[in-house]
């Protein structure tokens, strides 16, 4: 196997020196499959090739040397390319290194490996990020809390939050699905897994999961989470020294002055949210935009991405690269973050200013990153459980699924400085 690794990276680079040529990806309006050229772009990296991300340029396209054996891939998974002189990859950069243009090269090194949070036991609902990994054929692993607890985590460069309640209550599902069989397999399962690691109860064992994540993040990983995930890990780390789970979900009820003994140092994104109690309501704190928004309309949903400086806030930029800026909205357990539990230092990078509510956002923390989306499937408007996964091959130019993607390539990016 390695003797066949080396003769295939000789091949390679024979094929770049008797061919002085590029392939240009672009992402555009004039990509026939935006989606799948991520996958493309990964898997160049995985056989050793770096690529360049333009950011801004004709919509955030990636260009790599000309091999051969790249381009017979981009036929056969249908994304659109050109095939240009080294000339023109010269004339493309002069372009981008322009001061006055809002663009910029950003050199990808190296496939990050990845890893999605994900229940093992079959769930209901889907999840986006593994539906769109899936369909641009980049390779993930699937994890959870015992891999976590065991240590897996420096394994890996970025960590998908699935669809997940961190706080311990499971979602909140109990007032409608108390009954329902997967409801009962989770609830059993957590609790097996918690008294596994000495936990009396699954809260206990989440809060556990969640601290290990965030001293993931901390040692310089990615963390990117969607939907439930963001908000309820946030409050879980903020409840470290309270109860806030109800009789129903942990046998006792919860602490009296669970509100008051809240330390929203502990929070990644969010400060000051009111909790939301009562085990009937299917929500969990105030973060959440969904039931203050009233019913808008699908028509009327759209959040706008913001326009960063692509040479001086490279790494916001490149997490917005995208065919369209305006981006219609779509509904989750956690639809939207209502910017007054938002902290000052946290970046937002996509709005819906006339509801006072952020769809995007990033910041740092330690060595490491983290973005929250707020949403469940951006092609699926109001994704109810039990509904069918969304079908890929209808939505390959998804802007709302690009913004999963972008963040899968950001551990593979470095800023390099330019010759003078």
């Amino acid at each position: 196997m390695y003797k066949r690794n080396i003769f295939f990276l000789f091949i390679i680079m024979i094929s770049i020196s008797l061919k002085a040529a590029y392939i240009l990806i672009p992402m555009d309006n004039t990509q026939k499959n935006h989606l799948k050229a991520y996958g493309i772009t990964y898997w160049v990296l995985q056989h050793d090739v770096e690529a360049s991300w333009l950011l801004n340029y004709r919509g955030g396209s990636f260009m790599f040397k000309y091999v051969e054996l790249f381009e017979k891939e981009l036929k056969i998974r249908g994304v659109s390319y050109q095939v240009i002189a080294d000339v023109q990859s010269t004339a493309i950069l002069q372009q981008i290194a322009d001061p006055e243009a809002n663009m910029d090269e950003v050199k990808l090194h190296k496939a990050p490996k990845i890893a999605v949070y994900s229940p093992k036991n079959k769930q209901p609902w889907d999840d986006a990020v593994t539906l769109v990994l899936k369909y641009s054929e980049i390779p993930y692993e699937v994890i959870y809390d015992e891999d976590i607890m065991n240590g897996s985590l420096p394994l890996y460069d970025w960590l998908h939050l699935h669809h997940e309640d961190f706080t311990g209550q499971y979602g909140k599902f109990w007032a409608s699905y108390r009954n329902a069989e997967w409801y009962q397999n989770d609830v059993k399962t957590t609790e097996e897994t918690a008294r596994k690691y000495g936990f009396t109860k699954a809260s206990q064992l989440k809060l556990a999961v969640a601290k290990k994540i965030r001293d993931f993040v901390a040692g310089g990983g990615y963390l990117f989470s969607m939907c439930s995930a963001p908000d309820s890990y946030d409050v879980a780390l903020a409840a470290e020294h309270t109860d806030i789970c109800d009789v129903m979900f942990d046998g006792d009820p919860m602490s009296p002055n669970a509100q008051q003994q809240l330390d929203y140092n502990n929070c990644f994104a969010f400060k000051d949210f009111t909790l939301v109690t009562s085990p009937y309501d299917y929500e969990i704190s105030s973060i959440d935009a969904t039931q203050t928004r009233g019913r808008i309309g699908q028509d009327k949903d759209f959040f706008t991405l913001f326009d960063f400086s692509a040479k001086w806030d490279w790494v916001p930029s490149m997490l917005c690269q995208n065919h369209e800026m305006v981006i219609k909205g779509f509904m989750g357990q956690t639809t939207a973050f209502r910017k007054q539990f938002i902290k000052s230092n946290v970046l937002i990078m996509g709005e819906n200013k006339a509801l006072n509510e952020a769809r995007y956002i990033h910041g740092d923390f330690g060595k490491g990153t983290w973005t929250f989306y707020g949403g469940h499937d951006p092609e699926d408007y109001e994704h109810l459980v039990g509904d069918p996964p969304t079908d890929l091959n209808l939505f390959p130019n998804s802007p709302g699924y690009r913004l999963i993607l972008n963040n899968i390539l950001f551990p593979a990016a470095k800023k390099e400085k330019r010759k003078t």
